[in-house]
This record gives structure tokens, sequence and C-alpha cells, in this order.
């Protein structure tokens, strides 16, 4: 009884979160759903019918998720900054997240505090804001340094005919602003100290690797161990697109969730399984404070974790539980998510498809052997793909015939790409010598996964387009997958 109204919460929180996204929906209609809610309340104490309490407890979920959307959502810049959209500004603000470098340019997250009064020739305190620098690769910047932007300022607007919602992407980190390859200059060091601490051991780590490896490899391995994509090429980016593996050098939740469980096969070939599940929680949890502690990565560890979890205990209906709270408090921290983070939902489904399809392709699927994580990589690529698909349909519009045998022949060497190409990265502290044999192993693994990649590419048909998927059908593709398992 008690995990029946906490999913209907669950799901009301959700329906209504999910509207709000959609519509604009003013608070009266939010408390006046939250009044028909205690209305049924007592009416359910009159008649004693459990059908007035559920639709009751659904509807004040869904009240919670409208109203909570909207305190969360700022609906645009302040408008001391909003002002000066579409002007030339000089501002000063630190830099908040690690920048994300591209083949061609770099982006910078900017908290802006500080404003040029081009007329009084001073600077004037501003209420925190953040802006998206789009900058070139030199100067290069860190974490925490403060800086001094130069250039226009103007609101984000949409791609004409890409069907992508960049307004919404962007605002789903309230980010409302942004200065396109303005001049940039360093001021000083800031932001906290043990974060940048960390994003200086991955700078580190990632060096070693490129003085070990060559290039594409090196950005390869960066990728795939500590979420780092610079200076991989668009074209090979485009490749890994092409066939349906470009989660495996992003740093995104369906990476983590599919690579904890190929992880998990592989570990527990050598050590006991309960060995092998702590070692892999642990790895996680490393994982994650290595790349610092980035949202989307938090995310998806958790969701690993919980797989872990239910390969472990065998108790899938409470790790079930346990996953929808995890997915609802996320939701709570951030409502957009939900509509707006491709990265949330894909980690979202795919954990639940690692958790109730893999079982049954294991089954399946035992004609293929243990050995090497063989199994492990056929089940997690397949149930996976399949719940994840009929969401990338819907979102990139394009399907990739090749992308489940490239995922199982690509997943076999990951875990072992990871591990050698980490160990190598970490003993590069120590000496680059000593380091050499384990990157030259995961050289040979990186190559292998390349080759492969390039291969199925180049097939005329390894990639379709299915433009305008239908939601309708999207959704009744993952009710049919529902139906089926519930069966």
């Amino acid at each position: 009884m008690r995990e029946k109204i906490l999913l209907i919460c669950i799901a009301g929180f959700g329906a209504g979160t999910m509207s709000r996204s959609f519509f604009d929906i003013p608070y009266v209609y939010a408390f006046f759903v939250v009044a028909l809610g205690c209305f049924l309340f007592l009416f359910w104490r009159v008649r004693n019918n459990a059908l007035f309490f559920f639709v009751g407890l659904f509807l004040v979920g869904t009240s919670i998720g409208i109203i909570r959307f909207d305190v969360k959502d700022k609906g645009g810049a302040d408008p001391r900054w909003e002002v000066f959209a579409g002007t030339s500004v000089m501002l000063r603000g630190t830099i908040i997240e690690e920048p994300d470098e591209r083949e061609r340019y770099t982006r910078l997250i900017v908290d802006g505090s500080e404003l040029f009064d081009w007329a009084k020739k001073e600077w004037k305190a501003m209420p925190p804001e953040k802006i998206l620098v789009t900058a070139n690769h030199y100067p290069s910047f860190s974490y925490g340094d403060i800086v001094e932007v130069r250039g226009d300022i103007r609101r984000p607007e949409n791609f004409e005919d890409s069907g992508f919602d960049w307004e919404g992407y962007l605002a789903k980190d309230e980010i409302y602003l942004e200065v396109s390859y303005p001049k940039v200059q360093f001021i000083e060091h800031g932001g906290f100290f043990l974060k940048r601490w960390l994003f200086s051991l991955k700078g580190a780590y990632l060096e070693n690797i490129q003085i070990l490896l060559p290039e594409p490899h090196a950005s390869f391995l960066g990728g795939l161990t500590v979420g780092a994509r610079r200076a991989i090429p668009e074209d090979l980016l485009d490749r890994f697109r092409a066939v349906g593996v470009i989660h495996i050098v992003v740093l995104s939740g369906y990476n983590v969730t599919i690579i904890a469980r190929a992880l998990a096969g592989v570990l527990g070939f050598f050590l006991p399984w309960m060995v092998s599940v702590f070692a892999g929680v642990l790895g996680i949890i490393l994982f994650a404070i290595l790349t610092g502690g980035a949202a989307p990565v938090v995310r998806a560890s958790i969701m690993a974790i919980l797989i872990y979890t239910a390969q472990a205990t065998g108790r899938v209906n409470r790790v079930i539980i346990a996953l929808l709270i995890a997915g609802a408090g996320m939701i709570f921290m951030n409502p957009k998510i939900l509509r707006f983070d491709a990265s949330f939902q894909l980690s979202f489904l795919a954990t639940l498809g690692l958790i109730y399809l893999a079982p049954r392709f294991e089954k399946r699927l035992s004609w293929i052997p243990k050995r090497f994580g063989l199994r492990e990589a056929a089940t997690a690529t397949l149930s996976a793909q399949l719940a994840v698909t009929p969401l990338i349909l819907s979102l990139m519009g394009t399907f990739s015939i090749v992308a489940l045998p490239v995922n199982m022949f690509v997943l076999i060497a990951v875990p072992y790409a990871m591990f050698f190409g980490a160990l190598a990265g970490m003993l590069g502290f120590i000496s680059h010598t000593i380091a050499f044999p384990f990157a030259w192993i995961a050289y040979l693994l990186l190559e292998y996964q390349l080759k492969i990649v390039e291969l199925f590419s180049s097939l005329p048909f390894a990639e379709f387009s299915i433009p305008e998927f239908p939601v309708i059908v999207m959704i009744f593709l993952y009710v049919m997958m529902g139906w089926h398992v519930r069966r």
C-alpha cells in the first residue's frame, strides 16, 4: 500500500512537471488542482472508496510538480542584465564550470558579477547571472578563473531548420544570455579550491595520455575515461553518431549505465560477484569525483549504482522504487531536465532497460559465452539500445541499422581499454617509461574499436533518417514495452 501511494505521488509529480514544461499554467490552476485533490480526500473519507483517494493523491502530486517548475523557472535573465541584450558590454565574472572544448571553439559558463558603466567610466556590481561565452581555444582558461569579457551580449536563439530547442536546452541550466567570440582576458584565479584541484588533476591525466598515445586515440581514451572530447575530429564524431556509439565518448548517463553493466561482467570474470559489485560501485564513485561532480555524471552514477544493487540483491522491485525516488529527486532539484535534458532521459530509460530487459535477454543469449564479458556486453547493448531507440528516433530522427552489432563489438573492448588506458595515464605521473607498455595495450584496443567504427560507418545503409518521428508513436512503443514486461 505504501509503495502504491509513493508511485502515484511520483507519477502525479512527473505529470505536473511535464505539463508545465509544455504549457504556461498559472498558479491559480495549480491551487485549484490542490483544492480538487483535497475535496476528493474528503469524499474518500465519506464514501470509503480507494479510487477517490488515489485520484486525489495524483492531483496533489500534479499541482506540486506545476508549482515546483514555476518556482525554479526564472523565465529569463535578471531585468538588470536583460536591458543590455543586443548591445556591446564589458563584464567580469567567474568561470563556474569546466570549459567545454570542441574542435573549433571553447564554451565557457561565466557567472557575471560586474558590468562596466561606459558613462561613469567605472565598474558596478550586478546580480549573479550565468552567461554562455563561446570563445577561441587560445588563450585557454580553467574552472575558477575570474575573467573580463568584452563583446556583444544577446539572448540565445534557436538554430533555423535544426529542430533543436537551443533556448530550452540553455534555460534548463538557467542560462538566458550568451556572448560569441568576445575578447576574454584573465584577471585572477578563484573558485572552489577542491574542484579546481580535481580539474587540474584531470588536465594533467589527459596530458599524460596525449604524451603516451597518438591522435585520435588519445582523445578517444579521454572521452572514454573522463568524458573529455577535446581534439576529437568532427568527422570521427560523425562516424560514431552514424553507427550509434556516440554515447561512449560523451559524458552522458547512457555512457555510464552501459559501461557499468559491461564492467560488472569483466570484473565478475576475475572476481567473486559481490567483490566485483563493490569494485564497480567504487569505480563509478571515483569516476564521478574525478570528472568534477558534474550534474549529468552524478545523475548517471546514481543510476549505475542502482543497477549494481539490483544485480547483487536480485530485489528488482525495491531497486525500481529507489530509481523512481532518485529520478523524482533529480527532477525536483531541476524540473527542466524532464523535457530538455536528453542525457537524463537516455540514462533513465537505459537504466530501466538494463534492470528489466537485460535478465530476459540474458536467458535468450545463453549461447554466447560468458568469457571476457561477451554475454554481459551483448545483453547490456541489446537491452539499453532497445530501451532508448524510440526516444532517439523522436529526438534526432535518425536510426542506425548497425548500432546493435557495432555496440556489441565495441563494448567488448571498452572496459579493457578503459582499464589499461587509465592505468597508463595514472602511471604517467610516476614515469612515462613505466606507463608505456600499458599505453601500448590500450592503443591496440582503441585501434580495434576505431577500425570497427570506420568499417561499419562506411556502409551506405549504416544510418537512415526518419524525419519528424511522431511523439505518439514513441509513446505507443514504450507502452507496448511496458505491457510486454508486465505480462
